[in-house]
């Protein structure tokens, strides 16, 4: 039986393997420099750079208190690589904040922890929650990730008895937050792109990332691109026929005319074929007048997406029909238009307006 560290690693497959828990095979040496290129303690880059270790080489051992000490805007966590087991919140206060992982490869630089949402609270007074499950939570407005693992490692399998199985990896509300070569792992509801309020609509960016679970597990209400991603679902023993999940779950505000955006990405998997849905509508019960917005496009579906019914309903009322779903352009397997009612298609004109320019507007993380 793997261990509840070494589990992500066989699950995530050859390609994507990353143990936890210990130093990646390519890591550097710990004699060699922490931080790379981007200085020390002693050749600090800037007033607002800080320096993370969990060695002790810089000014900070764990992400939590490099944060607090971000106090104010503007600041950077140059991330030594290592494993950071704990929580992490990012305050709205600490607006503009940037963390990096040294080596450039986010395998070496990982926050990760094991809440689920039935977690129970230590002061005993019920579960933690989806929200409380978060590895790490990001509330600030125009933060940054690069080259950064961000992982709940949280099992099904060590913890039968709990009904809340959801086990988020990080949730990100801040408006402007973009990741770049980031990792996000988990299972179910891995990822969490929303936002502050339903009257927020919360601008993401997600470049080069890869992002993998099972149900639900890229979810939420931000208004969030995901540009030249790879999604990859895993295979379940715990399940004796399909589906084994869903990779997105949007709920954006009715309100907000724009919610999730794929595009030239690819989603792969371990599971058999046809064994995931693309995506079904989460209208929440806090948001009734939510009207959930998918739109993927110029990408490749692997044969582990179901082409003949790719999305399914959450909940009664709230038929996937009735929501913003659309495609364009997409290959592989999983793309293919056997019955046409059950892929919407944008037409070459409607296609002009989903793009990241007009879902970000004044703002330009994709340039």
């Amino acid at each position: 039986m793997p261990s509840r560290r070494s589990a992500l690693t066989l699950l995530a497959g050859a390609g994507a393997a990353l143990a936890l828990g210990a130093p990646a095979a390519h890591a550097r040496p710990a004699h060699a420099r922490p931080f790379g290129r981007y200085g020390s303690p002693s050749r600090r880059l800037d007033a607002l750079t800080l320096y993370v270790d969990p060695l002790g080489r810089g000014d900070h051992t764990d992400v939590q208190s490099a944060v607090e000490a971000a106090s104010g805007t503007g600041h950077t966590l140059v991330l030594a690589p290592g494993t950071y087991r704990g929580t992490v919140l990012v305050t709205a206060a600490r607006a503009e904040l940037t963390v990096i992982g040294a080596s450039g490869d986010p395998r070496d630089t990982v926050i990760v922890h094991d809440n689920a949402a039935g977690t129970p609270r230590p002061d005993g007074s019920g579960t933690l929650g989806t929200s409380g499950s978060a590895t790490v939570t990001v509330q600030a407005a125009g933060f940054t990730a690069r080259d950064v693992t961000f992982a709940n490692d949280w099992l099904r399998s060590d913890n039968p008895e709990y009904t809340g199985t959801q086990a988020v990896a990080i949730k990100v509300q801040g408006d402007r937050s973009a990741f770049h070569g980031c990792r996000f792992l988990g299972h179910q509801d891995t990822l969490y792109a929303d936002s502050l309020a339903l009257t927020a609509f919360a601008r993401q960016y997600y470049r080069d990332c890869y992002v993998e679970g099972d149900v639900d597990f890229v979810f939420g209400r931000a208004t969030a691109v995901y540009d030249r991603c790879h999604f990859r679902t895993l295979n379940r023993t715990d399940l004796a026929a399909a589906p084994y999940g869903f990779v997105f779950a949007p709920s954006t505000a009715g309100a907000n005319p724009r919610g999730y955006l794929v595009l030239r990405s690819r989603i792969t998997g371990t599971a058999p074929d046809a064994y995931y849905k693309l995506a079904r509508p989460w209208v929440p019960s806090s948001d009734l007048t939510a009207h959930p917005m998918l739109t993927v496009r110029d990408s490749h579906l692997g044969a582990g997406i179901d082409a003949v019914t790719p999305y399914g309903t959450m909940s009664a009322g709230f038929p996937w029909q009735d929501q913003r779903f659309a495609e364009y352009r997409n290959t592989g397997p999983g793309a293919r238009v056997t019955v046409p009612g059950n892929r919407p298609q944008l037409t070459v004109s409607q296609a002009r307006a989903h793009t990241p320019a007009d879902w970000l507007g004044d703002w330009h993380p994709h340039a």
